[in-house]
């Protein structure tokens, strides 16, 4: 994390003179005492991140500062007062900055105003038009106009949002920026003050980097429409923005701004972009209303990946609907372009980004297009840093990787399989031979179903396994975890032990229960989850279970027919079927050709075991690679008692002939037999 310049600037000045006072800096800087508390609170996480005592103020506005304070500032290079030379890009983006601001522009204004040759400015400018050929701008040249910017004004604007915060994240940015556009302090200050007045009447505060560039853009934009460059059409829905919040105080505010429609719904449309700091029930607003279940539900599936459990839930759902509430409208109207922050990510965070992406499509669903990488970024980095908060970690968990040759649905079946024997671990993907010698993530184990050269610890295990092959399994991987194996542990050797060492007071009872805690050990705790004798599959699949219809609309209709005799018979409630519905693109669902299993969380609705089947005759559509017939949905009220019943479910679902039976058969019975023959395994 890096300070921006104002920060930076009030840091030095605390170090220089300790006794200055809160006063005195807002009147240094013109700062609001919103503002310098929003600096401070900056400079305070910088101090946490570099190890450092954060620095304290009295109620009479004084700093106490711990003197490795003063040792860390002092002792980093201070700012070269000489003139910084522009690199390649800084030099592109001040062309671009000249050509949307000013007009009638030669050669030789670009030579003057960056002082370099004119080979060196036509090499940038053909830089330039490099950079605006992504949003389809044109650079054009005529010796009555000189140098103007050709193309939709739409686009000009993205363009001036991304130039503007690319160079005012540079030393000395912001002088540059007035001086190139012939920005006067004045103008900004005013338009600063419409921000804040926007706050207030919102009860929000954009991010401090939000409010240092919006004066800038928003001046510019109204430079822009006096000169008569204004935005005539655009693929915004009027409703989308006119019936928000913002609309109405952007109307209020700029009333007395001659300010056409559509150039109003654009200001809104950048101001709903905007990231905050801080909101007031964003979260109960109407028209995002249901962006907050698929927050829920994103939050679901990585927690079920990443084998976690979130602590103070409705506070983070609260700062990623933050965050997701102006990505939402970037991603939908195309103005997600900011800085790239692929190096934010780093190696402790890759695999919660990795994790991140499998659990993001609830938000996708919701949006009704693919999230681009860089809001993705973000989000990983807002639930990484949460999980350190409650002392969460990926890296401390044991992670594993499948590695299957058989195909897509038969790779599908095993990791579904692992991932049940072994719910404590983090399965962070199934991959063919080819992807596994390209895979970059790190791992502990491998699970494989053939022979490979593994840089981590390797375990082959068949494609479907049964009874022994399951509780073999988890015993030697186990083994590998712990470095042992509890029926290896002999009691009347701990006896002996404690013996030597203490007085016990009833030893015919110490050892019953040091004998009842070794044998609990991992092969009887498997066949209480593998091998109960309590619930078989025909237990939780009766005849009233099993419905058939010819053809479905959707997806998410198959799943709610598939439902019906689960919610009708009371095992659960309507939502569980809504949260499968909303987190039911989850690939691995499909666990066999032409056979899925859709489930939720138990804390979603579900009030006992069970499941129920639907086979559609023309079988529907899950993804454009996928068709699937038979849908199993399964009512879990732990990680325990359906397991059994499920086993015997996946040895089903790899028997082709018998997959085929179910999709060919339109007999209630034969159906039913057939769950009655694998129910007795």
């Amino acid at each position: 994390m890096a300070l921006n310049e104002r920060s930076k600037k009030i840091l030095h000045d605390l170090v220089i003179n300790p006794r200055i006072t809160s006063t005195t800096l807002e009147k240094k800087y013109n700062l609001t005492r919103r503002q310098l508390g929003y600096s401070f609170n900056k400079i305070n996480e910088w101090l946490l991140i570099e190890n450092l005592p954060q620095i304290e103020r009295t109620r009479q506005g004084q700093f106490i500062i711990d003197q490795s304070i003063f040792t860390k500032v002092n002792s980093e290079d201070r700012p070269s007062v000489s003139t910084p030379v522009l690199s390649e890009r800084q030099r592109t983006y001040l062309i671009i900055l000249m050509l949307i601001s000013r007009e009638e522009l030669s050669l030789n204004h670009f030579t003057f105003e960056l002082d370099f040759s004119k080979n060196t400015i036509l090499h940038d400018l053909k830089q330039a038009q490099a950079f605006l050929d992504e949003y389809n701008l044109t650079i054009k040249y005529s010796r009555k106009s000189g140098y103007l910017l050709e193309g939709k004004e739409f686009q000009v604007r993205r363009v001036l949002i991304r130039v503007i915060y690319e160079l005012l994240s540079m030393r000395s940015g912001s002088e540059k920026v007035k001086e190139l556009a012939s920005l006067s302090s004045d103008e900004l200050t005013q338009f600063t003050q419409l921000i804040e007045r926007f706050e207030d009447k919102l009860n929000i505060q954009f991010t401090d980097e939000k409010i240092e560039t919006m004066p800038y853009i928003l001046t510019l934009f109204l430079r822009r429409i006096e000169k008569g460059f204004v935005i005539s059409t655009f693929a915004v829905k009027h409703e989308d923005v006119s019936n928000t919040k913002e609309f109405q105080a952007t109307e209020e505010i700029l009333q007395t701004m001659n300010i056409p429609e559509k150039e109003r719904l654009f200001i809104t449309l950048h101001l709903l972009t905007t990231n905050v700091y801080r909101s007031e029930d964003l979260s109960e607003e109407e028209s995002m209303g249901e962006m907050v279940p698929a927050v829920k539900q994103m939050l679901q599936l990585f927690e079920r990946s990443a084998c976690i459990y979130f602590q103070d839930r409705e506070q983070l759902v609260e700062k990623l609907f933050q965050h997701l509430r102006p990505a939402y409208y970037r991603i939908k109207y195309e103005l997600t372009e900011a800085q790239p922050i692929q190096d934010s990510i780093t190696r402790e965070l890759k695999e919660v980004h990795h994790l991140v992406i499998r659990s993001i499509a609830p938000l996708e669903d919701y949006i009704g297009q693919k999230i681009p990488e860089n809001e993705i970024i973000y989000v990983t980095m807002l639930i990484g840093g949460w999980m350190t908060r409650q002392g969460e970690s990926i890296e401390k968990k044991v992670k594993a990787i499948v590695v299957c040759p058989q195909g897509v649905s038969v790779s599908r079946l095993l990791f579904n399989q692992l991932k049940e024997l072994f719910p404590e671990f983090v399965f962070l993907d199934s991959l063919s031979v080819r992807e596994y010698m390209e895979y970059e993530l790190d791992y502990d184990f491998i699970f494989s179903t053939t022979p490979l050269t593994a840089e981590g610890k390797l375990f082959t295990c068949q494609a479907f396994l049964d009874q022994e092959d399951r509780l073999r399994l988890r015993k030697q991987v186990m083994m590998e975890v712990q470095g042992y194996i509890l029926n290896d542990i002999h009691v009347d050797h701990l006896m002996d032990i404690i013996r030597n060492h203490t007085s016990i007071k009833d030893e015919k009872a110490l050892v019953e229960e040091l004998h009842s805690y070794v044998h609990r050990d991992e092969e009887s705790s498997i066949k209480q989850s593998v091998q109960s004798k309590d619930i078989h599959l025909d237990d939780l699949l009766p005849a009233e279970h099993i419905s058939i219809k010819e053809s479905v609309p959707s997806w998410e209709e198959a799943i709610r027919l598939a439902s019906k005799p689960l919610v009708r018979n009371g095992y659960v409630e309507s939502r569980y079927v809504e949260a499968m519905v909303h987190q039911a693109r989850d690939p691995y669902i499909v666990i066999a050709p032409h056979l899925a299993i859709p489930h939720a969380a138990p804390e979603d609705g579900v009030k006992k075991v069970g499941m129920s089947l639907l086979k559609v005759e023309e079988g529907v559509s899950f993804t454009a690679e996928e068709t699937v017939h038979i849908i199993v949905v399964i009512s879990a009220v732990d990680k325990k008692k359906h397991m059994h019943a499920l086993m015997q479910l996946m040895n089903l679902a790899g028997s082709q002939k018998d997959r085929n039976r179910i999709i060919e058969s339109n007999d209630f019975k034969e159906i039913q037999d057939l769950i009655q023959t694998y129910s007795t395994e």
